[in-house]
């Protein structure tokens, strides 16, 4: 788990620098239009790498096979034997498309992910708007001395602490409830005992990344939160988490912009595809 959590953390970092400089420029755009260029891009993408990483001849004959058994199945319809066979030879050939399809999808798979990871930052939450409050979540790890005094988050000049620090002993956890003061990406640094920790705080009425996040040393959590960096096993510390608003958007709000991201992808590479000449 460790070698994974760390081939991770190098894949967070050239998936971070790669979404800023593609990401950040389309901060400016309404986030529908932003949403569906990003889609219209990658699905022409992915259709270029599934050409090139396919057995296009293997799908073209594939292809044929069944649409020369639904022609039977038009001409031979009064034959029961003929259609059997015919329905058969369709459920055989899926089969082997699907098989064919493997090598793209394991290709694609991992870029797929990382590009989702760096599309939620700005589209799953939205940042905290001047006057907004929002409550902040350190949670310490076992053991560690998150029920005492030692815990503190400095003061700044982009926040007011309302309520905290409150301990819930049970948990390991320490929260906050804040006031966002200046727009802007800020740093929130933390104190437990002798350690610091830092975390991303997103202020703005537009969009930005947000990374409502910062992980512990597990490779699923580094994954769907690849922002910041995680906490290293031997941090006191394990999470330090803003509970963000969402963003409400039927195409580029909370939830709805991976259906929105798939659907327009989709489309974009059906009528890219016989251009570039892609069996699929």
């Amino acid at each position: 788990m460790d070698v994974l959590a760390q081939v991770v953390a190098w894949l967070n970092v050239a998936a971070n620098a790669l979404g800023r400089s593609l990401l950040n420029p389309l901060g400016f755009l309404p986030g529908w239009l932003a949403v569906t260029l990003i889609s219209a891009a990658t699905g022409v993408l992915f259709l270029v790498v599934f050409k090139y990483t396919s057995n296009q001849g293997a799908i073209k004959r594939a292809r044929d096979d069944i649409n020369a058994n639904l022609l039977a199945l038009k001409l031979f319809k009064d034959s029961t034997s003929v259609c059997l066979r015919a329905q058969g030879h369709i459920l055989v050939v899926a089969v082997r498309l699907f098989v064919l399809a493997i090598v793209p999808m394991l290709v694609m798979v991992v870029p797929v992910t990382l590009l989702l990871s760096q599309m939620a930052l700005w589209y799953q939450h939205r940042p905290l708007r001047v006057g907004e409050e929002a409550v902040i979540t350190l949670k310490a790890k076992d053991g560690a001395s998150s029920s005492r005094s030692d815990v503190s988050l400095r003061p700044t000049g982009a926040i007011e602490v309302t309520i905290g620090p409150v301990r819930v002993f049970s948990k390991r956890e320490v929260c906050w409830n804040i006031k966002a003061l200046e727009s802007g990406h800020h740093r929130l640094d933390f104190q437990v005992g002798p350690a610091t920790a830092a975390k991303d705080l997103a202020i703005s009425n537009g969009f930005m990344a947000v990374s409502t996040l910062r992980p512990r040393w597990q490779w699923s959590d580094m994954l769907l939160n690849p922002y910041e960096e995680p906490f290293r096993p031997d941090s006191p510390i394990q999470s330090i988490e803003i509970d963000y608003p969402p963003r409400v958007s039927w195409t580029c709000g909370t939830d709805y912009w991976v259906i929105y991201w798939f659907v327009v992808s989709m489309i974009a590479a059906l009528c890219i595809r016989p251009l570039l000449k892609v069996n699929v």
